[in-house]
């Protein structure tokens, strides 16, 4: 049959995963055949740069500019993201409708032998290129070397059994919806605390398109939306991008949020973090007045 949507998604395994998902639940929720849902898969500039660190060619955005450029072009009417690769300020013309339940949230350390943080020998090599897992391994082990390390889940993995390096991060979530969580170690939030809107997914949308809008409402989960809501006020607050090292998590109980946030400096020796509890409803204020408090008093220069 002739597709009544089409869904733009990067073209990595765990992009697509993310995407049929997406896919299954709308065609579920809104009563069409799956086929009626046109999965396109789209190479994105970040996909394509694998010899330089995201902060040297334009930082998260390389993951999202050419599927938002297909949504403006209508060539696409929705795109499935990692919440984590969305900038912050979204191009005009362009909204998030709806965000599913959000998956583990954690950092999962892999390692050549299948060891924890603690049985990595000294200067072990740890590969990644993130700034804030770099940041946040080496104020914990200040020992390890760090190596870059780009590519998929898939990628990463096969550069640290082939040797690239000795231990790797990689997000839960990932892991989770690929099937292959039991390769690593997770690391408790309170060692490692995530990257903003690690672990959700996302729907975008054209803000002139109500028919789409009203397909994907129902996919919207309202305690996810919130707690993102509240990590990417931190980051918008802090001018957030890949070239400071910077952490968030928001979690909800009841009607209260509870968000905490840190800044870190590249080597790991300094950092600055707070904590703000208030009413789901002021989640974006929260975000917004932790960055404030942090940017006040964190000497770490952000940019």
């Amino acid at each position: 049959m002739t597709p009544r949507l089409k869904l733009g998604t990067r073209g990595s395994p765990l992009a697509l995963a993310q995407a049929h998902a997406v896919r299954r639940l709308l065609a579920a929720s809104a009563g069409l055949p799956e086929d009626a849902i046109e999965v396109v898969a789209i190479k994105t500039s970040g996909d394509r740069i694998q010899d330089r660190p995201l902060s040297e060619v334009g930082g998260k955005g390389l993951f999202t500019k050419e599927l938002e450029e297909a949504l403006l072009d209508r060539r696409i009417d929705l795109a499935v993201h990692s919440m984590k690769d969305v900038a912050t300020h979204l191009p005009p013309g362009l909204r998030i409708a709806a965000t599913l339940p959000r998956e583990d949230v954690r950092d999962c350390l892999l390692t050549r032998d299948g060891g924890g943080l603690d049985a990595l020998p000294a200067n072990a090599r740890l590969g990644t290129s993130s700034l804030r897992r770099a940041a946040q391994m080496r104020a914990l082990r200040p020992d390890l070397i760090v190596t870059p390390l780009r590519g998929n889940v898939e990628t990463r993995m096969a550069k640290l059994a082939d040797g690239v390096a000795d231990a790797t991060l990689l997000a839960m979530a990932g892991l989770n919806r690929l099937g292959i969580a039991h390769t690593g170690t997770a690391l408790p939030v309170e060692m490692l605390l995530p990257a903003p809107a690690q672990g959700a997914v996302g729907i975008e949308i054209r803000v002139d398109d109500p028919e789409t809008a009203a397909l994907v409402a129902p996919l919207d989960h309202g305690p996810t939306a919130i707690a993102i809501a509240a990590e990417r006020a931190f980051l918008a607050g802090l001018d957030g991008s890949c070239r400071t090292p910077i952490a968030a998590l928001a979690e909800i109980a009841g009607d209260t949020l509870t968000l905490r946030g840190e800044i870190l400096r590249e080597d790991g020796r300094a950092r600055t973090g707070g904590q703000r509890v208030g009413p789901v409803g002021d989640a974006v204020m929260l975000g917004r007045d932790l960055a404030e408090a942090l940017r006040a008093r964190s000497p770490i220069p952000l940019g």
